[in-house]
């Protein structure tokens, strides 16, 4: 991904992701499918649904799909772990071309034909917009749950992979 603009938002995107799925390891089977008002649904079918999203839009802007076994709605967590790095692989992939934020590009739903043409540049601020919005109902429901979520901030990625620096004031 060198050189793109978009670059270290994407890889916030991946790494934030495996970092809930990573913290999926140590939920019970209970809570994992547990339903929390206000979410998109449980923790396991949102951070599914995050998946299958990613892999929607990186077919629709790269034009191909590659195959995905299993199905996203069925993967557990580790299955989804590495999706999660097919996936990083993909974008930046993507991003290392030579891209034109304004050219069109057309998005067709699979399963009932919907169809939205709309720039690569709303396309990819579409991919990013929908993995906040669900990380967060993710983060929402560990807490429901009494689970302290990991830090998946744009901050705390950038702490800890060298792409900042914090320093405190003096006491």
């Amino acid at each position: 991904m060198a050189g793109s603009l978009m670059r270290d938002a994407f890889i916030h995107h991946t790494w934030a992701t495996k970092r809930l799925a990573d913290a999926c390891l140590e939920l019970t089977p209970e809570q994992l499918t547990a339903e929390v008002r206000g979410t998109y649904g449980s923790i396991l079918g949102t951070l599914r649904h995050v998946v299958a999203g990613d892999w929607f839009y990186l077919g629709v802007l790269t034009g191909r799909r590659p195959a995905l076994e299993p199905d996203p709605s069925t993967m557990d967590i580790a299955e989804l772990s590495t999706a999660i790095d097919i996936l990083e692989a993909g974008w930046a992939g993507l991003l290392a071309g030579d891209l034109d934020p304004d050219a069109m590009v057309t998005e067709v739903d699979p399963e009932d034909g919907f169809q939205r043409d709309a720039t690569l540049g709303v396309h990819l601020a579409q991919v990013l917009h929908h993995g906040n919005e669900h990380r967060a109902q993710i983060c929402t429901a560990f807490t429901v749950l009494g689970v302290e979520p990991p830090d998946v901030s744009v901050f705390k990625f950038a702490l800890e992979t060298g792409r900042s620096t914090e320093v405190l004031p003096p006491s």
